[in-house]
């Protein structure tokens, strides 16, 4: 037997559907099948059936619609004989001193299914393993279909049981878009949770997450609505003040909202990343300076008083790819130097086709040529003095 209680209520044995049209009964199955494999005292069917006080006839009752639900087994089960394995309709929901119990044999049910999953979503992330967590956390998140028991009358045992499953996806939900932040998958995390905060619009740990994964994505100011919507909205549920944490969020969005901030991207990039070949690495791009700027720059470096000259900065060639070993800033490259600020600072060495390298000049022969040109003028200077002798 397959139940399904995470959205409409769904019983079927042998593939064929024993899930009542009849309210009552339907009821009487839903609480059996939340306890699957137990017994379900006949006190607390009567209690769901009649919360305000049981009818004189509310035995008799019960065990009509015990025998309607037996019908109904019955009809799905295999009527070839030895076919069923010696299942019956009186063994599938076997009545027992003081209540009833649904067996559902090798069959599935989705609320195990789902505490399966979660609880092993749970040790990955105590263990740290995210993709491991984010993936069965998922595999719990995709069992639910709708809302728990959607279309059955609730009594008191199912509400608490519907209330009890709600919360235990939240959890679920709130760790698996903890895995996914952990991963830097923020922008698709963004439709995901949109719905879900507008479901559960007091939700703090939830509107939190995305309000993280708004900042990731560059959403500041998108963030910082959120953040007052839900703010407004714990205030009048009661005067509720934001947790400790809304608040530390709240001052990382002003801090944000007031600095230039670069997107973190959506991929996590490897701690070390393979280098490629020297002939498939992008060609720098150099950006276009005036000669005003250059002008400007030499004002500052002059009144700063800095004690390298602005003729210093135009070495030629470029400057080398430089990659920041980061998963969560982008890696940057450094521009090369234009031959118009070459041209427009006096002086400055122009070493065509020779690699600066970042903090030393380049390495080039001017040692050996200025060896050269010492050796030749003492040279010539000998050369003097032997003349006059």
């Amino acid at each position: 037997m397959d139940v399904r209680i995470l959205g409409g209520l769904s019983v079927r044995e042998n593939g064929v559907s024993v899930t009542p049209a009849a309210a009552v009964p339907r009821q009487i199955l839903a609480l059996l099948a939340t306890f699957a494999g137990r017994l379900v005292p006949a006190s607390v069917l009567t209690e769901e059936l009649w919360p305000g006080g049981a009818p004189r006839r509310a035995r008799y009752e019960l065990q009509a619609h015990i025998a309607g639900l037996r019908s109904l087994i019955a009809a799905a089960l295999p009527q070839e004989r030895g076919a069923a394995d010696g299942r019956s309709a009186e063994t599938v929901l076997a009545a027992e001193p003081g209540g009833y119990r649904l067996e559902t044999g090798s069959g599935s049910h989705d609320v195990g299914q789902f505490a399966r999953a979660a609880g092993a979503g749970y040790r990955a992330m105590e263990a740290g393993d995210l993709p491991r967590a984010a993936l069965r956390l998922g595999e719990a998140l995709a069992l639910w279909r709708g809302e728990p028991y959607a279309g059955v009358a609730a009594g008191p045992r199912l509400r608490a049981e519907a209330e009890r499953l709600e919360a235990s996806r939240l959890s679920v939900l709130d760790q698996w878009a903890e895995a996914h932040l952990g991963l830097g998958r923020h922008a698709e995390l963004l439709p995901e949770l949109a719905p879900h905060t507008a479901r559960y619009p007091l939700n703090e740990p939830l509107n939190a997450q995305f309000i993280v994964a708004l900042l990731r994505s560059g959403r500041v100011e998108d963030a910082l609505e959120v953040h007052r919507r839900l703010c407004a909205l714990l205030q009048r549920d009661g005067g509720r003040e934001p947790s400790a944490r809304l608040r530390r969020l709240h001052d990382l969005l002003l801090a944000a909202r007031h600095t230039p901030l670069r997107k973190i991207p959506a991929q996590p990039r490897a701690l070390r990343p393979a280098r490629r070949p020297a002939a498939q690495l992008p060609a720098p791009v150099a950006p276009a300076f005036s000669a005003s700027a250059v002008s400007a720059v030499s004002a500052v470096s002059a009144a700063s008083g800095a004690l390298v000259p602005l003729a210093r900065t135009a070495e030629p060639a470029q400057v080398p790819f430089r990659e920041t070993m980061s998963t969560s800033v982008s890696t940057s490259m450094s521009p090369s130097v234009p031959e118009s600020v070459t041209a427009a600072v006096p002086n400055a060495p122009a070493v065509p086709g020779a690699r600066a390298r970042t903090g030393r000049p380049p390495r080039t022969s001017g040692r050996r040529n200025a060896h050269q040109g010492w050796r030749h003028q003492a040279e010539t200077a000998q050369r003097g003095v032997a003349g006059e002798r």
